[in-house]
């Protein structure tokens, strides 16, 4: 289920939006592929019922299980946007964590070996926030992903270079106006040679 973008915000973009690695499923995965094997074993061998019963409400309490992970699986979402880093959670109770790319401070991952195989990691975000360090568990490829997050952050500080260049800008030829008008008052340059300066200022 991909994060809507009814909650994006205006001129945000989308730069990755991704599930858990399927390392998620390990526990509920190991614990359903015991249990039919427990089944199988005491079904052919065992005469007692309670056993069978036994057997197969263990089998059904992790295949329960893996339901309820997979369930949350759809429903957690690591997003990074051109403005902000997104977790969000929750199959009916929801939990999310939202954290400004300026706030962002410092992005580390950390593998196992065994992590490093799977293709999976954890990813250590320290901000400016109130929260101070934010783990994120089961994240695919995390060193790409802690590359695609200072890419994130360059291009934000980029953009508002920018705009802040344009502001700029935009108050010089204010003020340039504003003296040009004052010349004009003064009766120390002619109208003609105002509008032509003004139409020089404004491209």
């Amino acid at each position: 289920m991909p994060y809507p973008k009814k909650n994006l915000n205006a001129n945000e973009s989308i730069a990755l939006d991704m599930h858990p690695h399927w390392w998620y499923f390990a526990e509920p995965a190991a614990a359903l592929v015991g249990a039919i094997v427990l089944g199988i074993v005491i079904l052919a061998k065992a005469d007692n019922d309670a056993l069978k019963w036994i057997a197969l409400i263990l089998l059904a309490v992790s295949a329960l299980w893996l339901v309820g992970r997979y369930l949350k699986w759809i429903t957690t979402n690591f997003v990074i946007t051109s403005q902000r880093l997104i977790f969000r959670q929750g199959v009916f109770a929801k939990s999310g964590i939202e954290i400004p790319l300026e706030r962002v401070n410092n992005v580390n991952f950390n593998q196992s070996v065994f992590e490093r195989v799977l293709g999976a990691g954890d990813l250590l975000i320290e901000s400016g926030g109130e929260d101070g360090q934010q783990r994120f568990t089961d994240i695919r490829k995390p060193d790409k992903v802690q590359n695609l997050v200072h890419a994130q952050m360059e291009g934000l500080a980029m953009r508002r270079g920018g705009y802040a260049r344009a502001a700029a800008s935009e108050s010089d030829v204010t003020a340039q106006l504003e003296r040009l008008e004052g010349l004009l008052d003064r009766g120390t340059i002619s109208q003609d040679e105002f509008d032509a300066q003004k139409r020089k200022l404004l491209g």
